[in-house]
């Protein structure tokens, strides 16, 4: 749903070869919409919960590796707003798009023989600045950001590229109600939709436009209809 539906749609409108969905929730009625979009397109769907171990996500993987041989991309982008749910928040934002990032690795590491392969992360304009009322969920974000980030700099290691969009205040059911941390807010949803938001579509256009563009360490910001790379500043080094 959401953006993650017509992001769907957009690509479907590429020249792709396969489209694997993978979701806690079937909805057979938006598959049945995708496949009918693009019949040349392979569309297919796998129930799939981020926060199961990553023994079942490689489990998985390989069914779908052993069924297409070669995949391409992995969009990390199944996300909770809810900060009275600190840590399905946490297992769903962050741990969950670590282990499946972790696991997809068994298969594309070049370091097993693997062909390398590309990461896009749905990260969030909190991950640069919070929406402080939200700071569990901000701060998910944030680790996304870093988490990719350190991805795009090992992939002269890995073979394995990595970039985060990270979209702003987009109107989904996500952002229509939900709880502040320890309730500091309680209207925080509806003081957040006062201010200019994009409707998803839009945000779609740009996501995909950024998974065209396709670069390494990129910190695409999708807002208000436009696309802008972030260039991050850099405050401190390890040195190694």
């Amino acid at each position: 749903g959401g953006i993650g539906l017509d992001t769907s749609k957009e690509l479907l409108k590429r020249d792709l070869k396969n489209l694997v969905i993978l979701d806690r929730i079937k909805n057979p009625a938006a598959i049945a919409e995708l496949k009918a979009l693009n019949p040349k397109v392979c569309v297919t769907f796998y129930p799939y919960d981020v926060t199961v171990p990553i023994a079942e996500t490689t489990k998985l993987l390989k069914t779908i590796f052993g069924q297409l041989k070669t995949i391409d991309v992995l969009i990390n982008g199944a996300g909770i707003l809810d900060d009275h749910q600190i840590e399905r928040t946490i297992a769903v934002n962050y741990t969950g798009l670590v282990n499946t990032t972790t696991a997809i690795m068994e298969f594309w590491d070049k370091r097993k023989c693997g062909p390398g392969g590309i990461i896009c992360n749905i990260g969030s304009v909190t991950g640069f600045n919070a929406i402080y009322q939200v700071p569990v969920y901000s701060g998910t974000k944030a680790a996304v950001v870093n988490f990719t980030s350190s991805l795009a700099k090992l992939a002269p290691i890995t073979g394995v590229t990595a970039y985060t969009v990270n979209p702003g205040i987009t109107r989904t059911t996500l952002v229509q109600k939900f709880n502040s941390w320890l309730d500091v807010e309680p209207q925080v949803a509806k003081k957040l939709l006062a201010h200019p938001t994009q409707p998803p579509l839009a945000c779609a256009e740009n996501f995909v436009k950024a998974i065209e563009l396709n670069q390494n360490g990129a910190l695409w910001k999708l807002d208000l209809g436009t696309l802008e790379a972030i260039k991050w500043c850099k405050h401190w080094d390890s040195g190694i």
